[in-house]
């Protein structure tokens, strides 16, 4: 962090004037970039950048103590928003409703950037029609030992899927370790239709690659192989979108590819620093995405003959829970990853003799979402743990509830 704020700077952009506070602020150490850097990145991609989130409610994921803090998620468009911010009313499936942000033209990007956005999280609707998505993700999440050329091969598998069943896949770097199959889709399915068929993708992906990739929802079963996150179709989801920039000490850059590229590039070549110079030279590769819009007929025809996914058994206590088919032990769960990570290796330090069995997959830190954050859930799969050496269930090393002090409606 800068040690003192610098003056404002008003920008110019398009005949709309910008403000940036404390432009000189550096959000990203290592390769010192500062805030104003950030916006003239987002300046410089802005047509790609809004053919991925312009148009489209988005979720502000706001970093005001940067990279290195946890960002906190802001669903409500700020009061004092100006007039070329657009808003649209999204309706939760928990029966709650929010007046969010929609950015239609470069001096949005430079507005949300400068509330302290890295990424862009839009959903995958268009404003004018809330009910209906026009977008298909599909996000390959690679399980802890999988490498870069098993996540680039399941993508090839799930673009043979998509062609099979009429449809075009758009693929981009997450900006972390996975890849996104973008899918243009005419916008007259529900959402629950659109996750079925995602879900439908997933499971036809694995059924063609088994042991490369999976469909299983729950973390512990997967293994060392690529999870086909159709979870993230569901309605109040939002994924990071094309040239978001993310919380890396990199700054890099969820890059959208052509195919041809997939399998000569790595991730960690597209950040703040080299994204804007490719993308003057050659143009964004996802330019032609609205012009491939598909039907998911193909996809529901293939849902009705798989029939219902295998669901987990549900525990007999009577409160409904699923029961997982895994030997797992809870360890912490705390409010930060450094945190999460302090409580793993003390649990480790406690138990040398079972980590020597542990395969990478088995140890599984999850970012939860809370009410306006995450917080972070550790746990450890005993499944290669010879039975007679495996640890009993222990109190938690920490154990923080990200739902305290929060008032429920309609709770006394």
């Amino acid at each position: 962090m800068s040690p003192s704020k610098t003056p404002a700077e008003i920008l110019d952009i398009g005949g709309t004037e910008v403000r940036i506070s404390n432009p000189d602020k550096v959000i990203f150490p290592e390769p010192g970039i500062s805030k104003l850097d950030l916006v003239k990145y987002y300046l410089a991609v802005s047509e790609g950048a809004l053919r991925g989130a312009g148009g489209r409610p988005m979720v502000l994921k706001r970093f005001p103590k940067g990279i290195d803090a946890e960002p906190f998620f802001q669903k409500r468009v700020p009061e004092n928003h100006p007039d070329f911010i657009h808003t649209a009313t999204l309706h939760y499936s928990s029966g709650t409703s929010a007046e969010e942000t929609v950015i239609r033209d470069a001096a949005g990007l430079a507005w949300v950037v400068n509330l302290g956005c890295l990424d862009l999280n839009p959903h995958p609707v268009r404003a004018e029609d809330l009910d209906h998505p026009d977008e298909l993700r599909v996000d390959l999440d690679p399980m802890p030992g999988v490498d870069w050329s098993q996540i680039v091969d399941t993508a090839y598998v799930a673009r043979e899927v998509l062609g099979d069943v009429g449809l075009v896949g758009w693929p981009k770097t997450s900006g972390s370790r996975g890849l996104h199959i973008l899918v243009r889709i005419d916008p007259r399915w529900s959402f629950r239709d659109v996750r079925l068929a995602a879900e439908t993708l997933a499971r036809e992906v694995e059924n063609r690659a088994p042991g490369l990739a999976t469909a299983r929802w729950w973390k512990e079963e997967r293994g060392e192989s690529v999870f086909v996150d159709f979870n993230q179709n569901a309605k109040d989801r939002t994924v990071a979108s094309a040239y978001s920039v993310r919380s890396r000490p990199d700054a890099r850059v969820s890059m959208p590819l052509g195919w041809d590229d997939v399998r000569s590039v790595r991730p960690e070549q597209f950040t703040v620093l080299t994204v804007p110079e490719r993308f003057a030279a050659y143009g964004d590769p996802h330019a032609g995405i609205d012009n491939e819009v598909g039907s998911l007929d193909q996809l529901l025809a293939l849902a009705a003959e798989l029939g219902p996914a295998e669901k987990a058994p549900r525990s007999g206590d009577g409160s409904g829970r699923r029961t997982s088919t895994m030997p797992l032990i809870e360890i912490a769960r705390t409010k930060t990853k450094p945190e999460a990570m302090a409580a793993l290796e003390e649990w480790k330090g406690n138990h040398p003799d079972v980590v020597s069995n542990l395969h990478p997959a088995d140890i599984l830190v999850d970012g939860m979402r809370g009410s306006s954050s995450l917080w972070y859930r550790v746990r450890v799969n005993l499944q290669h743990v010879p039975e007679r050496g495996r640890p009993v269930q222990e109190e938690l090393i920490a154990d923080y509830d990200p739902w305290a002090g929060r008032e429920w409606p309609g709770r006394p």
